[in-house]
C-alpha cells in the first residue's frame, strides 16, 4: 500500500523551530494518519534539516490542540531563574554584603562528576505517585545502625526502570553514575553490597498488601476497572545446573523462551485489559498450565472478596473439572476462553448450519448455544486477510527451499539436517506438503497436500471461544478475548525492555525477590503508559526515559579566596522537547540545591538535600 507524507506547519513566528508532521495512509478505504513532532535544525551553508523529536502515533483533535499549544508556548522568549550573584577574587565585597559575601575565583571553575538526572526525577516521581514511599515507610523502618531499607528498594526499582542490571552493577558503576543519591538525599553507603541482598530479603512478606495498595491506587489515579481479569502464564529460565534441594522452584518443563535445556521457574500473572497487574505468582518450572487457573482463583477470591468477574485466558489453561466448578460457584465465575483446534473439529457439523451475524465492519460470529455454555466462532476479515498472507509467504518460501535442496548433491545425513531446518522455519507451511525421503538414498520427494491445505484455509483468521456468559454481545466478547496480548506485551516488556533475566542469584528466596523488584518496576512502567495514552497513544514510556536521561546534573566548583570551595550542584537546563514532555506529564520541576561551602579538608562530596 502507498504511503503518502504530507507535511503541515501549525506556527507562524519569527523563527519556526518545531512542528507537528504527519504522514498519511489509507488503509481499507479509510485514511490514517500518523503525528510527529519534528524540529527544524539549521546547519552549515544554511541548510536546514529536520529531525524528528517524538512520534505520537494516531492522536484525535484534542490531542492535537494541547500539543500545538504546548509547542507554541515554548516558541516565546522564556524566562529564566534569577541566578546567584557571585563576587568575584578580584573585586573587594561590598560593604552591604560583608556578613554574607564570598569572593570566588571564576578562572579556577571546575566542573565534576556529570551524572544522569532525569530519568531518575522522573522514576522517583512515579513512584510518588503510586503511594510506594508511605505504603514502604511503615513495613520497612530503619535499621538500628541506620540502614534505610525503603530508599535502598527505591533505588533498586528505579534502576530496574531506567537501566536494569545486576545488584553488582548497581553497586559498583550505576549509583555514581546517577543522580540518586542527591534526590534521595543519600550517599554511596546507600548501596553497599550486603545492604542490596539484605533489602531483598525483606519484601516477600509485603508482596499480598502491596497488590491492594496497587489495586487502589490504580483505581484513584485512573479509575481502573477490574471486572475483567487477563490470566496467562510465562517462564523464565537460569543458567545453572539442577538444585539438589527438591523443594527449589527451578525445575526443568515447558519453555516458552525455547531453552528447554535450562531450570526455569513458572510466573502466573493476573492484569486488567489496560495492563494494571492485581497479583502474580511464582510457581515451580515443571507446573502445569492447567493446574494452575484453581490455586489463582481462590486467591484472588480471598483477597478481593467475590465479584462479578470475567476470566479471560488461552486454551490449555483451563480443565473442564475447573470449568465444571466456575460454573458451579455462588455465584458463578464468569470465564471466556480460546478452545483447541480438535474442538472445532467436533463441532464443524453443527456450527456449518448456523448463519454468520455480521456483529461490525469486519466481523462475523455464529452463536453454538449448548447446556450451561455458549460457543462463538469469530472471524474477523483483516484477521483473515494477514493469516493467509503469512502463509503464503512462508509456504513459497519452503516449497522453494524444498527446491535447492533436492538439486544439491549431499549425503543422506546432510539431507536430513538440511530438511530439519527447513522445517523448524516454517513448521506451518511445512504440515500442507506431503515430504517423503527415500529409505536408503540421499533423494525425496515433495508434493502439496490440497486436503489438508483446503482445511487450513477454511480455518485461517477463524478462532472458536467458549464462554458462560451467555448474554453478552458477541462483539464484545470477541473484544474481551483480543485483549489477551495485552497480558503478552506485558511479558514482553518485563523480559525485554526491564529485563528480568539473567538472574544472578543463587537463593530462592532471592530469585523471588528479584522477580518482585521487576513487578514493581513494571508498575512504574504502566503508570507512565497510562499517563502518555491520553497524551500520544504512539508515545511510549521507553521514549519519555530516554528523552529524559538527557538531562545531567554536575557539580560547579568555585574555589575561594580563603581556601574554601563553593560547591553548586545544578541538573542541566531542560531543552525544548523535555520541557514539552514535562509540561504535558503535568510536573514540576524541583529547584536546584542549595550552595554549599567545604573546607579542603573536608571536600568529600555530601549529596545536597542531605545538607
Amino acid at each position: 500500500m502507498k504511503t503518502k507524507y504530507l507535511f503541515e506547519n501549525f506556527i507562524f513566528a519569527k523563527l519556526i523551530r518545531m512542528f507537528l508532521r504527519f504522514y498519511r495512509r489509507l488503509k481499507d478505504g479509510k485514511e490514517h494518519r500518523y503525528w510527529s513532532i519534528v524540529e527544524n535544525k539549521r546547519c552549515a551553508g544554511g541548510k536546514v534539516v529536520q529531525r524528528p523529536v517524538l512520534y505520537l502515533g494516531e492522536i484525535n483533535d484534542n490531542q492535537h490542540e494541547a500539543w500545538c499549544r504546548q509547542i507554541e508556548a515554548f516558541d516565546e522568549d522564556a524566562q529564566r531563574s534569577t541566578q546567584l550573584s557571585l563576587f568575584p577574587a578580584d573585586r573587594a565585597v561590598p560593604e552591604h554584603a560583608q556578613a554574607h559575601g564570598v569572593q570566588v575565583r571564576l578562572d579556577a571553575m571546575q566542573l565534576h562528576r556529570p551524572r544522569q538526572w532525569g530519568a531518575c526525577w522522573l522514576a522517583g516521581e512515579l513512584y510518588e505517585q503510586l503511594g510506594l514511599n508511605d505504603f514502604w515507610t511503615v513495613r520497612l523502618p530503619n535499621s538500628r545502625e541506620g540502614t534505610c531499607w525503603r530508599d535502598i528498594l527505591q533505588t533498586l526499582v528505579c534502576y530496574r526502570l531506567i537501566d536494569p542490571g545486576s545488584e553488582w552493577r548497581l553497586h559498583r558503576q550505576w549509583f555514581e553514575q546517577s543522580a540518586m543519591g542527591d534526590l534521595l538525599g543519600r550517599d554511596y553507603a546507600l548501596v553497599e553490597k550486603n545492604a542490596l541482598y539484605r533489602c531483598l530479603d525483606k519484601l516477600l512478606p509485603h508482596k499480598q498488601a502491596l497488590f491492594s495498595h496497587l489495586r487502589q491506587r490504580w483505581q484513584d489515579l485512573f479509575g481502573a476497572k477490574f471486572d475483567v481479569l487477563l490470566y496467562d502464564l510465562t517462564s523464565t529460565y537460569f543458567e545453572s545446573p539442577l538444585p539438589e534441594d527438591e523443594a527449589d522452584k527451578r525445575r526443568y518443563g515447558y519453555s516458552r523462551d525455547k531453552r528447554s535445556d535450562c531450570v526455569q521457574v513458572v510466573i502466573a500473572l493476573i492484569v486488567t485489559p489496560e495492563g494494571f497487574p492485581i497479583g502474580y505468582e511464582v510457581l515451580p518450572g515443571n507446573t502445569r498450565d492447567c493446574a494452575t487457573l484453581r490455586g489463582a482463583l481462590q486467591k484472588v477470591e480471598a483477597q478481593y472478596g467475590k465479584a462479578n468477574r470475567i476470566w479471560v485466558m488461552d486454551r490449555g489453561i483451563p480443565t473442564e473439572e475447573v470449568l465444571a466448578e466456575m460454573r458451579a460457584a455462588d455465584p458463578a465465575v464468569s470465564y471466556l476462553v480460546g478452545t483447541p483446534k480438535g474442538r472445532l473439529t467436533e463441532l464443524e457439523k453443527a456450527l456449518l448450519e448456523r448463519p454468520w451475524q455480521n456483529v461490525r465492519q469486519g466481523m462475523d460470529v455464529k452463536l453454538l448455544p449448548q447446556e450451561h455454555e455458549l460457543y462463538v466462532l469469530a472471524q474477523g476479515r483483516d484477521r483473515i486477510a494477514k493469516e493467509r498472507a503469512m502463509r503464503r509467504r512462508k509456504l513459497k518460501w519452503l516449497w522453494a527451499r524444498l527446491k535447492e535442496i533436492a538439486a544439491m548433491d549431499i549425503n543422506r545425513e546432510e539431507l536430513l539436517m538440511k530438511l530439519g531446518a527447513a522445517r523448524a522455519k516454517a513448521r506451518a507451511a511445512w504440515r500442507v506438503i506431503d515430504v517423503k525421503v527415500a529409505a536408503d538414498t540421499a533423494t525425496f520427494t515433495f508434493a502439496l497436500d490440497r486436503k489438508k491445505l483446503r482445511k487450513v484455509w477454511r480455518r485461517e483468521g477463524r478462532y472458536l471461544l467458549r464462554t458462560n456468559i451467555c448474554g453478552k454481545d458477541p462483539a464484545q466478547l470477541w473484544q474481551f478475548y483480543i485483549q489477551l496480548v495485552e497480558i503478552e506485551a506485558v511479558f514482553k516488556t518485563m523480559k525485554d525492555d526491564l529485563q528480568l533475566r539473567p538472574i544472578f542469584h543463587q537463593l530462592e528466596e532471592r530469585i523471588e525477590a528479584h522477580i518482585f523488584v521487576a513487578f514493581l518496576a513494571y508498575c512504574l512502567h504502566v503508570t507512565l503508559r497510562a499517563r502518555l495514552k491520553p497524551l500520544a497513544p504512539g508515545l511510549t514510556p521507553r521514549a519519555v526515559l530516554d528523552k529524559l536521561a538527557a538531562v545531567q546534573m554536575l557539580d560547579v566548583h568555585f574555589p575561594t579566596t580563603d581556601g574554601r570551595t563553593l560547591i553548586m550542584s545544578r541538573y542541566t537546563e531542560l531543552n525544548t522537547e523535555q520541557k514539552m514532555l514535562v509540561k504535558q506529564l503535568n510536573l514540576d520541576l524541583p529547584p536546584q540545591p542549595p550552595p554549599r561551602i567545604t573546607m579542603p579538608a573536608a571536600s568529600v562530596r555530601v549529596p545536597a538535600a542531605a545538607l
